[in-house]
């Protein structure tokens, strides 16, 4: 019987480690979060942008630090005029890191997926660039002796990016795609040295960096998982699986900043039970919970997918509606009575009051004066005899 080399077995049994976690912390329509982001929601884009930002602006700020203290290396062992140019070089690399650490300051309800992508990119890319120019620099002064023996330090920058890959928590299309231009530049710098390596050190060397990127990847993909899961309990009440209201004022912050940046609308329609309270008496809390479960089930289904509803407390729920006017947001609410919210354990009808604002309609230029008008609006509502829509004063 064939036994695998140690290194590929390791491998494996890191992969399967990391399916058995994939298996018990994600629901199933999970997975394709560890594929690309273009299905994450809204609050973990935003939680990961900012994490992955953060964390790129600290290890520029590293190398923007480190990069031109290898100057003191370069000046013992290397000729003047190439110390010069060397010099140079990591100079103006460290200026480009710098540059990246001021680009990437962004207030968090601001950043944006393809800000993470950018910055990203930028960490990598400058890197590269320098990796390549360097060796172009060395092999054009012909570095022999002891010299050489630094050199053999500029090969391992290759393997220290795709080593950095691993601490951000990157999907598997944003993984593959930063590995690829790692790997490109390896391939590049190999054939720009072919004449001082043989071919099996080339391939052996191209082996190594393949398995440390599989590494990375799955380091990558791990965390990516832990932080999906863990914004899935933070930001869902276990009851109706609705946004909770902390995670839902840090969902509604964004919105509506992304609203008066573009000038569109933005509706908000606050819905409140009728007769919850008569439930929860006569049949129980049980009872109530079920009740709360339909509706919030009937209102997921009757809402667009871009919108997002929230628990707002008790049996108050709060729905958001991007780039929708009063008016749709008024003819979604009125498919949504017609729908019904459920029955009460007697059979009756559950209905609730309804009060809807709009930021361009109502004129409101604060968040809390529009969440407070919408509120208001809904109790108009329940005064004004229950189960109706009220969307102006």
């Amino acid at each position: 019987m064939q036994v695998l080399p140690p290194h590929i077995v390791c491998n494996l049994t890191n992969w399967r480690h990391l399916l058995t976690l994939v298996a018990s912390e994600l629901h199933p329509d999970e997975y394709v979060n560890l594929l690309t982001p273009k299905r994450h929601s809204t609050l973990l884009t935003s939680k990961r942008t900012v994490m992955i930002v953060n964390r790129a602006r600290f290890i520029a700020l590293l190398f923007a630090i480190l990069t031109p203290l290898w100057c003191v290396v370069d000046y013992v062992v290397f000729p003047f005029e190439l110390w010069v140019q060397m010099t140079i070089l990591r100079v103006l690399t460290s200026v480009a890191f710098v540059a990246l650490i001021l680009l990437c300051k962004l207030k968090p309800t601001r950043l944006k997926l393809r800000h993470t992508h950018q910055a990203l990119f930028a960490l990598f890319l400058i890197p590269c660039v320098f990796y390549l120019a360097s060796l172009y620099l060395l092999d054009v002064h012909a570095v022999t002796g002891i010299p050489s023996i630094i050199l053999s330090a500029y090969t391992f920058l290759p393997f220290v990016l795709v080593a950095g890959l691993s601490i951000f928590p990157l999907s598997l299309a944003e993984n593959l795609l930063l590995t690829s231009i790692i790997l490109l530049v390896q391939f590049a710098s190999m054939l720009l040295r072919l004449h001082d390596q043989s071919w099996t050190n080339f391939f052996s060397t191209f082996w190594l960096l393949l398995l440390l990127a599989g590494t990375s990847l799955m380091a990558g993909a791990s965390q990516l998982a832990f932080i999906v899961a863990l914004v899935r309990q933070a930001v869902r009440d276990p009851l109706t699986s609705c946004f909770t209201r902390r995670s839902g004022e840090e969902l509604l912050s964004l919105q509506f900043s992304i609203s008066t940046r573009s000038n569109t609308p933005l509706a908000l329609a606050f819905v409140d039970l009728d007769h919850f309270k008569l439930v929860n008496d006569k049949w129980g809390h049980e009872a109530g919970d079920h009740v709360l479960q339909q509706a919030a089930e009937i209102i997921m289904q009757i809402i667009r997918s871009g919108d997002m509803l929230l628990r707002w407390g008790g049996e108050e729920f709060l729905i958001i509606m991007p780039d929708t006017n009063i008016y749709q947001a008024e003819a979604a609410l009125t498919r949504l009575q017609l729908a019904g919210l459920g029955k009460r354990p007697d059979g009756e009808n559950i209905t609730a009051s309804i009060g809807i604002t709009e930021r361009l309609q109502d004129k409101v230029g604060d968040l809390h004066d529009l969440v407070n008008l919408a509120d208001q609006r809904m109790y108009r509502a329940k005064e004004n005899g229950r189960n109706q829509i009220i969307i102006d004063d």
